[in-house]
């Protein structure tokens, strides 16, 4: 059975360092949108998750920080490093060749609606309430209403994008769910690291063989979308994330999760003139309503207020 966890209050520098996670992940998406210009995927995935690794561990290294020294976590930080960074990556970024930032970044706020139905089905404390079912069904309106009729009867390169984004908030939400016992232990600096690490291992290999030698005559704009994605998005956003975590709690940093979106769709606008259609801002209302159900801000009539941790999608 899930136990009631106190909400936190939120305090100023909390509030700062939420929004400005939020304004960095936000802009990932504009960064994914750069790097496409000039690199391909497999290869912009490579450079974030390795740039990413060489940060953490430098500040591991700095912070003096204690590392496993148990084989067990090796196996652990390459599933981690699967399903939080190479396949999500992956699928997001090919599904920026084909969709705009900000519908991306409101298709990815599905990871927490996810989260709640691989969690049921892995952990026996994780029961399906009467809240998490209705946030669930308004999670996947919101879903149906930003892709529209035409995802399914003319499917196209778009839909495939669309389809690809989902995909990838299905596998943080798997990777959220294994990460509840595997991280166990360990400091949430080293867990990054480590799953980056073993991230790297996978893709670049990969990257090499597919994409081949990435040329590195790339214009300033591409690198600096490429140092973002390394060192903001990734290294950086990992530190402010727990940082958050310990400052106000669990509960208040999933609105991280509803606060991302209007960055992205902000960024998207000024910088590629991108306008989504109304469809699009309208799933996201009914998404952001069924986010705000499944934490407990907008108790449904009748029923107790429950508030739940939330597992960490990213």
């Amino acid at each position: 059975m899930s136990h009631a966890v106190p909400q936190q209050k939120m305090s100023r520098s909390a509030w700062a360092l939420l929004l400005l996670l939020s304004a960095i992940w936000g802009a990932s998406f504009l960064s994914n949108r750069a790097a496409l210009e000039e690199v391909p995927v497999l290869s912009t995935v490579a450079f974030r998750v390795t740039g990413a690794a060489v940060a953490l561990w430098a500040w591991i290294a700095l912070r003096r920080l204690p590392v496993p020294r148990d084989p067990a976590f090796l196996w652990r930080f390459a599933v981690m490093g699967v399903l939080n960074n190479v396949i999500p990556f992956t699928l997001i970024v090919w599904g920026q060749s084909h969709v705009p930032s900000g519908l991306a970044a409101i298709l990815n706020a599905t990871t927490a609606v996810f989260t709640v139905l691989v969690a049921t089905f892995a952990f026996a404390d994780e029961r399906l309430t009467l809240r998490k079912g209705v946030a669930v069904l308004l999670g996947l309106a919101g879903v149906a209403t930003v892709m529209g009729r035409d995802a399914v009867t003319a499917f196209d390169p778009a839909s495939a994008g669309q389809l690809a984004i989902l995909g990838a908030s299905l596998s943080y939400a798997f990777a959220a769910t294994f990460a509840r016992s595997a991280a166990k232990g360990l400091r949430p600096e080293v867990s990054a690291a480590g799953m980056l690490t073993a991230a790297s291992l996978f893709v670049v290999p990969v990257a090499l063989w597919i994409d081949g030698a990435p040329a590195l005559d790339y214009r300033p704009a591409t690198w600096a979308a490429l140092g973002y994605l390394a060192f903001a998005a990734s290294a950086l956003a990992y530190l402010l994330y727990y940082a958050v975590l310990a400052r106000a709690g669990a509960g208040n940093l999933s609105l991280v999760t509803l606060i991302i979106p209007p960055f992205a769709i902000a960024l998207g606008a000024l910088v590629y003139d991108e306008a989504l259609p109304l469809n699009a801002l309208a799933g996201f209302a009914v998404l952001a309503l069924g986010l705000l159900v499944l934490d407990g801000r907008f108790p449904l009539p009748g029923f107790k207020k429950e508030r739940e941790s939330p597992a960490a999608s990213r």
